[in-house]
């Protein structure tokens, strides 16, 4: 990894974001290698009345499941040792153009919310990655930018940046990645995902789960 620092933002008192730009060297080629090595997979969802295709391709390797590129191992090294906790593995996420997206949500699928971390890594083209509160009261301000009045904040990682959200940040607020109109070019999300399993369980189905009229 290179010698980036990462550099910490409160988004409120309890949730943090750091951004390492250019944390990955060489992340325009890998984007291709992992392209073309990652088996994808578009996995269907019942919504309602009918299957629906997520707009965007996905994957899943196991700790223990051999790489699509070895760069990735040593991303994976890199940071457990930088924050110290264990991952069961990384997703990854294939945004073939601008059409594809993925609508602002928080990674219920964890559970325990009150303190997790959540790492994304990108490879290929710089897109809108979006954060905002889960509720903005009146009057409130984040990042401590006071023309800020709505709460949404647009990161927009490139090749090899990397954002991490700590603390609170997957109970208090969301993120996305929208559509972008016009021609751009593919985007990898690799996204390592670890919860402290204190405090209150989240209720209900996550994100992936299949949704049913009510009865």
């Amino acid at each position: 990894m290179a010698a980036v620092p990462l550099e910490r933002h409160w988004l409120d008192r309890t949730s943090w974001v750091d951004v390492g730009r250019g944390w990955l060297p060489g992340a325009g080629e890998l984007f291709q290698r992992v392209r073309d090595a990652t088996q994808w997979r578009a996995g269907a969802m019942w919504r309602y009345e009918k299957y629906v295709v997520p707009p965007r391709l996905s994957a899943w390797y196991d700790a223990g499941r051999p790489p699509p590129v070895p760069e990735l191992t040593a991303a994976h090294a890199a940071l457990r040792r930088r924050y110290g906790i264990e991952f069961d593995g990384y997703g990854m996420s294939y945004y073939r153009d601008g059409a594809d997206s993925v609508a602002v949500h928080r990674d219920k699928e964890l559970r325990w919310l009150d303190d997790t971390v959540i790492a994304i890594l990108t490879l290929g083209a710089r897109r809108p990655w979006t954060v905002k509160p889960v509720r903005l009261a009146p009057g409130r301000r984040i990042l401590n930018d006071p023309s800020d009045a709505t709460g949404l904040l647009d990161l927009a990682p490139g090749p090899g940046d990397l954002l991490v959200l700590g603390g609170r940040a997957q109970a208090d607020w969301l993120h996305g990645v929208p559509r972008v109109a016009g021609h751009v070019g593919g985007r990898i999300s690799v996204q390592w995902r670890w919860t402290s399993r204190t405090g209150r369980p989240l209720q209900g189905a996550g994100y992936a789960a299949a949704r049913h009229f009510g009865r």
